[in-house]
């Protein structure tokens, strides 16, 4: 069948036998194969992208970058570059209520819409998925490399660790311990804790925001000294022995970049610890940790001397 040059404005990409054909889909058959996909990033740069995860971009009607639950650790005018097109930043209020932005025509052209990690590292992304659904959009997602995976440079074994939870900044009236429940059902079990830092992007104060004001504070990053600090707070008026000063814990910086930077010492070495530029994750050591896990991460101790005491009163049960 010969089709009008009205009918055919969509290119698809047909792999068969690893030899890249071009075709051109009829406008009238473009739901066919619309789709919304949620593509990853990985952690550090532009080249992190799988190869399938490039194709859809390339391709795509609209490309978005969500950039408030992570942040990549290049600048949006770079994975331009790479791409060879632009990408629209989706912000908080763009993924959480301007949703059907990004739903626009979905069902019709293709939109990918790029996470920093793995796609379901938030429960917003999961959101965005249902409600694809209702509008019968199809959805499809490209998994990448994420924080919870990658922390696996440590040298701990993943199946050791146990529940990830996340530290928020404290304010002066709002500290929050609910994580600290979580840490110590894993203290308990004897499994690490992955702690996720808290970022602020494109955030109000309460005044702007009460004042109705898009007036936006600068972006903060949490570091593993504040929230080395923040556990030894909470465990201060808690009082319930869940870790202290002396329990072993990891600082991760950068993880995946070429200037990754890891640091294994006592909470109480961590709050002095300058880990550089964020992004920034903390792991509270297990007490079921085993040797090869602390002859791995004795190379990146603070302090061998204070790492050894610590790890002979606190540590060593192998499993």
């Amino acid at each position: 069948m010969t089709l009008k040059s009205s009918e055919t404005s969509y290119n698809s990409k047909v792999f068969c036998s690893g030899i890249n054909h071009t075709r051109r889909i009829p406008v009238h058959l473009r739901s066919v194969f619309a789709m919304l996909y949620l593509v990853g990033l990985g952690l550090a740069d532009e080249t992190d992208i799988t190869v399938r995860g490039l194709e859809i971009v390339k391709k795509a009607e609209r490309v978005y970058l969500e950039a408030y639950t992570s942040i990549l650790l290049v600048d949006k005018e770079k994975l331009e570059a790479f791409y060879g097109r632009p990408v629209i930043v989706a912000d908080r209020e763009l993924v959480e209520t301007g949703s059907d932005d990004i739903l626009q025509d979905a069902d019709k052209v293709d939109v990918a819409f790029l996470v920093v990690g793995d796609p379901f590292g938030a429960t917003t992304h999961t959101d965005l998925v249902l409600r694809a659904r209702e509008l019968g959009i199809k959805t499809s997602t490209v998994p990448n490399a994420s924080i919870i995976s990658a922390i696996g440079c440590t040298g701990l074994q993943l199946y050791n660790f146990g529940q990830t939870v996340s530290m928020v900044f404290f304010t002066e009236t709002w500290k929050p311990s609910s994580f600290y429940d979580r840490v110590k059902e894993n203290v308990q079990l004897g499994f690490h804790t992955l702690m996720l830092l808290d970022i602020k992007v494109k955030e109000q104060s309460v005044e702007n925001m009460a004042r109705g004001r898009k007036i936006y504070e600068p972006p903060r990053y949490m570091t593993v000294a504040q929230c080395a600090s923040q556990m030894l707070e909470i465990e201060e008026e808690r009082k319930e022995g869940v870790y202290g000063p002396t329990s072993l814990a990891i600082g991760a910086a950068r993880v995946g970049a070429p200037d990754q930077n890891l640091t294994v010492g006592t909470l109480k070495e961590l709050c002095d610890v300058d880990m550089g530029k964020p992004l920034h994750s903390l792991v509270l050591l297990g007490q079921k940790t085993h040797d090869l896990e602390r002859d791995y991460i004795r190379e990146f101790a603070v302090n061998k001397t204070t790492f050894d005491e610590a790890w002979k009163a606190n540590y060593g049960t192998s499993s």
